[in-house]
């Protein structure tokens, strides 16, 4: 009998959100930079009969409604059915939070699914019709990400320590980019080079976050939350994704984890935690 598997779901945090405009279709051509983090969700697979999916920790749908259910009926529909999965989601994210946590879900159950029923799938296909960023989780590494999200390009980058804060407000994707539509303020592509620099100094960093200005003119809490970070002692805050968690970045882990005890203290009913970056594969050797 094959053994359950255990997976780690990486979040991640965009060290920079550059929208360059509306496309014919209706999307936005992006420019922006994806980093995973040492924080994020757990899934537990199991071979069964059939497809069935748990969640633990959070009230979301376990059906088709389900990021991670409809990835395994795709990965199995495309492996030609050789069985099923008991799935079991432990959420420890924040729901519609600007981590990816959906995607990463949903990209962890394509890659323990070809662990268990191996069959030569292209999971990049199946995973960009799951979602703009499900591609992204399978790289497992920072990357610059292009077009809808879909374009993909593995960059070697510094690890960082950073405080990852969640005032509770949920924003959606499409409603963060409707906004930005009203504003009409597209912005120029990300300074990759001069970001890197900063992570490798601990300078202040020069991102930014297109999306940020119509989002915090709409949710004041989160413009609260980024001066809370800044308060903390760290440096260059920003909104991650669309929203609603923010990030800064720590000159040292023990920074990082003295800052997320004096925010649980002023902001109990928030969400709050140290992380770090992933770097690159050759950063990282």
């Amino acid at each position: 009998m094959t053994p359950a598997l255990t997976r780690f779901a990486p979040a991640k945090v965009n060290l920079g959100l550059s929208v360059l405009g509306r496309r014919s279709d209706g999307y936005h051509d992006l420019h922006s930079l994806m980093v995973p983090l040492t924080v994020g969700d757990t899934l537990t697979f199991t071979p069964a009969p059939d497809l069935h999916l748990t969640v633990r920790g959070a009230d979301l749908p376990t059906d088709e409604r389900n990021l991670v259910y409809r990835a395994a009926r795709d990965y199995l529909h495309a492996a030609g059915q050789p069985g099923g999965v008991h799935i079991t989601l432990h959420k420890t994210l924040p729901l519609a939070s600007g981590l990816g946590g959906g995607s990463s879900d949903a990209a962890t159950t394509l890659l323990a699914l070809r662990e268990l029923y191996p069959a030569p799938v292209d999971l990049a296909a199946v995973a960009v019709r799951l979602g703009a960023d499900v591609p992204f989780f399978l790289l497992g590494g920072p990357a610059l990400a292009e077009g809808i999200g879909e374009r993909l390009r593995a960059l070697d980058l510094p690890a960082a320590a950073l405080v990852l804060l969640n005032p509770g407000v949920e924003v959606s994707a499409r409603d963060a980019y409707t906004w930005l539509g009203e504003r009409g303020t597209y912005t120029p592509p990300l300074d990759l080079a001069a970001i890197t620099e900063a992570l490798r100094t601990g300078e202040p960093v020069p991102y930014h976050n297109a999306l940020q200005p119509a989002v915090v003119a709409r949710h004041a809490l989160i413009g609260e939350a980024l001066a809370a970070l800044e308060g903390a002692g760290l440096h260059s805050p920003l909104m991650s994704g669309s929203g609603s968690t923010c990030f800064a970045l720590a000159t040292t882990r023990e920074q990082a984890s003295q800052a997320v005890q004096a925010l649980q203290g002023r902001f109990p009913d928030w969400w709050v935690s140290a992380a770090e970056t992933v770097p690159g594969r050759s950063a990282s050797s």
